[in-house]
């Protein structure tokens, strides 16, 4: 089996700065694809954005400039440096990583959600 495991959110005033981070551990061969989405109350999920293990990275537009995605391959480990943030960043912050366990096994894991308050 494998796990996602989030951390870093908090309460932060508009304009400031947050980091996420989304470690994998467990019975994991190879990670692809690995992402960060949030739901808003009243709101889906929405995708946030999303690291391929090339490095190839892809945003939404509501967060280009302001959010960076990144990781650490030998860490199973992706990360969401968020900057400049808006009142409208706030959510639950989910990780979401696309991976195959080592007897072969395709899974699509979502870690437990971590919550982002961005209020005055």
């Amino acid at each position: 089996q494998a796990q996602l495991v989030e951390s870093g959110g908090g309460l932060v005033k508009p304009g400031g700065s947050l980091r996420l981070s989304c470690a994998a551990s467990g019975s994991i061969f190879t990670i692809n694809t690995m992402g960060w989405y949030r739901q808003a109350p009243g709101k889906q999920r929405e995708p946030v954005a999303g690291i391929t293990s090339g490095g190839t990275t892809n945003y939404a537009d509501a967060v280009k400039g302001r959010l960076t995605i990144s990781r650490d391959s030998a860490k199973n480990t992706v990360y969401l440096q968020m900057n400049s943030l808006k009142p409208e960043d706030t959510a639950v912050y989910y990780c979401n990583a696309d991976l195959v366990g080592i007897l072969g096994k395709k899974y699509d894991l979502w870690g437990q959600g971590t919550q982002v308050t961005v209020s005055s």
